[in-house]
């Protein structure tokens, strides 16, 4: 890879589960958040050391209610945010 990099989750709007996919540049410690529109953590996915490459990682929002949620992805340096519909 050649950047650090977050795609829009698929399928989008979803019910229940939807993938995320992110791209790592080098060996560092990747956190993947969800939140409400409210701005308040809902869900941490990932919060680990990850080397370089493609990852994609699974969101099942089974427990959460239907509506707009933002996910965000940070490294040291950088943070990236996109949004997804839960329709149920």
């Amino acid at each position: 890879p050649t950047e650090f990099s977050l795609s829009q989750n698929y399928p989008n709007p979803f019910n229940p589960t939807t993938t995320i996919q992110f791209t790592v540049v080098k060996q560092e410690v990747i956190k993947l958040v969800i939140y409400n529109t409210l701005g308040e953590e809902v869900k941490t996915l990932i919060n680990a050391n990850y080397a370089p490459g493609k990852y994609t990682v699974a969101f099942d929002a089974s427990e959460f209610s239907s509506g707009l949620y933002i996910y965000r992805i940070s490294n040291a340096n950088t943070m990236i945010t996109k949004k997804m519909m839960l329709l149920k």
